[in-house]
């Protein structure tokens, strides 16, 4: 008797702890974003990089601009070196790679736009594992590199900021805040 008693608890609880595990489980729902990827200012991170020697070597800031990014089918980022078709597909489309930064310094109380060679074309790397598809959404951060120079002057400067997915769809344009960068003169 006490020992059907015990199956019978055991059985009982195994059987409950089933039926809870299947409702927790069920409860978990995956996000719905669209396919288009959106994003958002997070903030900055600014460290001064003391000079070394050599060519190339003078004190300079580096800044990470922070992002937050939801795509609904996980094509965000490209597999790197860029294949010569992927390539190519991005020259047509606008001559920019996965994302565009640009620079804005205030100047005579008004900001204007900084023309820098190395923002041109942009890239950063798959951010989902190959064939995977669904919504992802994170981080990411995105850096700027501003050399000091023999002569420079801090500016306060924003950017403007859009990333695109591997199907092209461009996300929204985001400003960010102001951040005081040297720049030659």
């Amino acid at each position: 008797m006490k020992q059907s008693y015990i199956v019978r608890m055991v059985v009982f609880g195994s059987l409950l702890a089933a039926l809870l595990s299947l409702t927790v489980i069920g409860c978990i729902h995956e996000p719905s974003f669209p396919n288009s990827p959106q994003i958002e200012f997070q903030g900055f991170n600014r460290s001064t990089l003391k000079g070394g020697t050599g060519v190339g070597q003078q004190p300079r800031d580096s800044v990470l601009i922070s992002i937050t990014f939801k795509d609904g089918d996980e094509d965000l980022g490209n597999t790197l070196p860029l294949n010569a078709h992927d390539s190519a597909g991005y020259m047509q489309a606008g001559g920019w790679g996965n994302y565009k930064i640009r620079a804005f310094r205030l100047e005579n109380n008004q900001y204007k736009e900084q023309s820098t060679g190395e923002n041109n074309f942009l890239l950063f790397p798959r951010l989902s594992r190959e064939g995977q598809k669904g919504p992802i959404e994170g981080t990411i951060d995105l850096k700027q590199i501003y050399y000091h120079g023999p002569s420079f002057k801090k500016y306060p400067t924003k950017y403007r900021i859009q990333i695109r997915d591997r199907a092209l769809n461009g996300s929204n344009e985001i400003e960010t805040d102001t951040i005081s960068v040297p720049y030659p003169y």
